[in-house]
């Protein structure tokens, strides 16, 4: 996995390519981490995120999520590897230039 990106995308395909199944399994497990929000209704976390990838169920995970809440990053990991889950990385990170851009 590439060390600039700042999101791990879980898919839904196993190693030898076959869809994961119960097709829903995304939003199951994005709805281990959520929680309820202002409108008394579930939410999943702004660090996992389940989404649809050129027609397959993804499960896109923050890094950030490790530091916040390392035994849950560790979980959506772990699931992956049990179910041999394919894992590639996700986005890498936009900087903005606000910031100067370097060190001074």
């Amino acid at each position: 996995m590439s060390d600039d990106s700042y999101e791990v995308v879980i898919k839904g395909l196993t190693q030898d390519g076959k869809t994961f199944r119960p097709s829903d399994w995304a939003e199951r497990l994005c709805g281990v981490l959520s929680v309820f929000g202002t409108e008394k209704r579930m939410e999943y976390s702004p660090y996992v995120q389940p989404i649809t990838s050129a027609g397959v169920k993804c499960v896109v995970v923050d890094k950030r999520l490790e530091d916040v809440e390392p035994i849950a990053f560790k979980f959506l990991l772990s699931f992956a590897s049990d179910n041999e889950l394919q894992v590639r990385p996700g986005r890498i990170e936009k900087r903005d230039g606000r910031d100067g851009g370097g060190e001074s």
